[in-house]
């Protein structure tokens, strides 16, 4: 069956438009807000400090929030997020120059994806079954690259045409939209029927603390995870000042290249629900993560042949490709290791070392980004993704292959 067809059953397509928008109006502030405290304040290291800020939330959030995904209805827990991703922004409209206001904005959007992405990652398995996971996955991961290409470019466009209240207008529009389309009743049942969990929810967060301790291939996806959201914490710090002095591009051209990356996931979540919807998730993980890393040495080195911005329309669409395989790989990983009752846990406590990760790379970025100059530490974070695909590759592929030939071995 191909992937595509699951457009087609109602409760999917809302959750996938569902994510499109409240993705969108996140990439609309992601792009926004950093470039307001760059240009505010001049300085790298504020710029990554106002983002570790943001990101502290969803590091405490995270685990709390896999709890309440396998406790309480997905859908409205989807739905009150949504709401809260509003709710949030509001104090931008009486106090956009506060930077303590716009570092506080930053925090309440980690903490409502701290919350959305969880609960949206397990109801998938949940309304499609885990024989149809990847290509579930893969029709996610299409809908957060236009996401991105909507979202980033029109926070760049709207920031440098109309200031803040432009940015803030095509937010609200985008997640009015979202909770209209979660509020009402999913035509059908889950797959998967989710009794709620016993006991409290520290306890309960604990139990999917264990998953990581019990399974292996959790812990391989884990250490997987960390090193990757290590790498894309520097990357959210450096590619605004690759983008700005590296290039010497302007507002517009960070929510432009930030979001053409989009062309290249789109094409990638397309194969993902059709042609490639059968490969096995830590393959997607393990390939899809190298890919990324070399892709991204060619961009950080190319500034030393042009700076024309086209070129990097074209490489940045390009890694968009590798980085959905990527995250589709990882989640199907993720997905399929767990059980249904707990993969609420699992998934916001893997939430939360990504959230801890990025944070521990924004830091770096922003303290060493005037000592040990811009193309060394992009360099460095190219090769870290190099070093998680590998760490996937061999830990869960080559592993599995040796595993499944040694009895035929043993017989010889």
């Amino acid at each position: 069956m191909s992937g595509v067809r699951l457009l087609r059953e109602p409760a999917f397509a809302r959750l996938c438009l569902a994510s499109f928008l409240s993705e969108s109006a996140e990439w609309m502030l992601q792009v926004a807000l950093p470039v307001l405290v760059f240009q505010a304040t001049g300085s790298a290291s504020l710029t990554a400090a106002g983002m570790v800020l943001g990101l502290l939330p969803a590091v405490l959030l995270s685990p709390l929030a896999g709890v309440l995904a396998d406790r309480w209805d997905r859908r409205l827990l989807l739905c009150g997020t949504a709401v809260a991703q509003l709710l949030v922004a509001l104090p931008l409209l009486a106090a956009a120059g506060n930077l303590p206001i716009v570092y506080a904005v930053m925090a309440g959007q980690a903490a409502s994806a701290a919350v959305f992405e969880p609960a949206r990652n397990a109801l998938v398995p949940d309304l499609l079954g885990p024989d149809r996971v990847v290509p579930g996955n893969g029709l996610i991961g299409v809908g957060a690259s236009v996401a991105r290409l909507t979202g980033a470019w029109a926070g760049g466009v709207l920031l440098a045409a109309g200031g803040l209240p432009a940015v803030l207008a095509g937010y609200g529009g985008a997640l009015a939209l979202s909770v209209a389309l979660l509020a009402p009743r999913f035509a059908r049942a889950p797959v998967v029927a989710q009794p709620a969990p016993a006991g409290s929810a520290w306890r309960q967060w604990l139990d999917g603390l264990a998953e990581f301790r019990r399974d292996r291939t959790l812990r391989v996806a884990g250490a997987v995870l960390l090193v990757m959201s290590v790498a894309q914490g520097m990357f959210l710090v450096l590619f605004v000042l690759f983008v700005l002095r590296g290039i010497g591009g302007d507002e517009a051209d960070v929510g432009l290249l930030r979001g053409v990356q989009a062309i290249g996931g789109i094409a990638a979540g397309v194969a993902l629900a059709t042609v490639a919807r059968r490969t096995a998730p830590p393959v997607l993980l393990g390939t899809g993560t190298v890919l990324v890393g070399l892709v991204s040495l060619l961009i950080w080195h190319t500034p030393a042949f042009t700076s024309a911005t086209s070129v990097y329309v074209v490489l940045f669409a390009l890694v968009g490709a590798p980085a959905v395989l990527s995250m589709a790989g990882l989640t199907g990983v993720l997905q399929n290791a767990t059980e249904p009752r707990m993969t609420g846990r699992v998934l916001g406590t893997a939430f939360a070392g990504v959230a801890a990760g990025t944070a521990t790379g924004m830091l770096a970025a922003g303290a060493l980004a005037d000592r040990a100059g811009l193309p060394v530490l992009l360099t460095a974070q190219a090769l870290l993704y190099v070093l998680a695909g590998l760490l996937a590759l061999f830990g869960l592929v080559l592993r599995v292959s040796v595993r499944l030939r040694a009895p035929l071995t043993g017989t010889g």
